[in-house]
């Protein structure tokens, strides 16, 4: 066999010289094994066991109630019941990994008290951002969902955090949606509310004119022409004066009128859509949806997920045994030495 390896002492080793080593010093590494068997063991049990809690869910994909259910569904951005989109997995993990989230979590579940942190510590901030991090990891799965995992050395609060969890998420989203949804509708409601004066003042200013005689221009001036060559064709001189009167006064504000009724048709058009956009922001305000929709819950863990015991005691196993023929190779190397000197 031409396997071989470079020590620390003398080189390049084969696995013959490996295996010589270990059968000179078998009886003392089956010693070592066993104490470290039985150590490893002893202390893994001294270990407080963990438990684990697992949520996975998928953000949805639309963040506006109005665009989701009032737009029609040609015009949508997206579909309220779509689902597994990147972008908004993305969004998910940084509310997930948000100070909102965890500020909530440690007051929800009292976890300063729960992981028995000293109030009084100078430290107390750093514990206990360390336990968080260590007991509560979120994920993006290959299929785009999140996965919460919760570890707890109790197994039914480690499940309560993880279901928990999910729910704020879902207040943490509406609330940020929120920032942006309570300004939106004020800003248009001001301008609604300008538009309805603006228009108020325009239906005033053709009021003034009905009061002058003018009320409908075109109608007006097709039915004084009619009158007037009525009563020429009559030879009523008198009463066709008295029409060209009436005629000079509606051309005189004929234009005013006109432009006033046009500009308030557009105006009263403006201020429909304005509604609509009023009436959505509202929905937005006032409405809420859930904003995951939930693959698994979590249950209550029946096996301890932490400390694996198997592991622990195979890998100190290990580790015991590699330092130990590393060490008795140094102690032959140097007794070596110290005969050839003397010799």
């Amino acid at each position: 066999m031409n396997a071989s390896f470079e020590s620390p002492t003398s080189g390049i080793v084969s696995f013959k010289d490996v295996l010589a080593l270990i059968l000179r010093w078998n009886k003392q590494l089956v010693v070592l094994a066993i104490a470290t068997i039985i150590i490893s063991s002893v202390a893994s049990f001294m270990i407080t066991p963990k438990y684990q809690s697992t949520v996975v869910f998928y953000p949805t994909t639309n963040n506006s109630i109005s665009n989701a259910l009032l737009t029609d569904l040609n015009q949508r951005q997206k579909d309220a019941l779509e689902f597994g989109a990147e972008e908004e997995a993305e969004k998910a993990l940084q509310i997930l990994n948000s100070s909102k989230l965890t500020e909530r979590l440690v007051r929800n579940y009292k976890l300063m008290e729960h992981y028995k942190i000293d109030p009084k510590s100078n430290m107390k901030k750093t514990k206990l951002s360390e336990k968080v991090s260590s007991n509560f990891k979120f994920a993006r799965t290959r299929y785009l969902s999140i996965k919460v995992d919760v570890m707890d050395e109790n197994p039914e609060m480690a499940a309560k955090m993880a279901n928990g969890i999910l729910d704020l998420y879902d207040s943490i989203k509406n609330e940020i949606q929120l920032e942006v949804a309570i300004p939106a509708l004020e800003i248009v409601r001001r301008q609604m509310q300008a538009k309805e004066n603006e228009i108020n003042f325009l239906k005033t200013e053709i009021q003034k004119l009905g009061m002058e005689g003018v009320t409908n221009y075109i109608e007006q001036t097709r039915a004084l022409a009619e009158e007037i060559y009525k009563a020429r064709a009559a030879g009523n001189m008198s009463k066709v004066l008295d029409l060209v009167d009436q005629q000079k006064n509606l051309s005189q504000h004929g234009g005013q009128f006109t432009s006033l009724t046009e500009t308030l048709l557009l105006e009263l058009d403006k201020l429909s859509s304005l509604k609509a956009k009023f009436e959505r922001a509202e929905v937005d305000v006032k409405e809420t949806l859930n904003n995951k929709f939930t693959v698994s819950n979590a249950d209550v863990a029946e096996q301890r997920a932490y400390p694996v015991r198997k592991l622990i005691v195979l890998l100190s196993l290990i580790s015991t045994l590699f330092f130990s023929l590393v060490l008795f190779a140094i102690y032959e190397k140097i007794k070596d030495t110290k005969k050839s000197v003397v010799a």
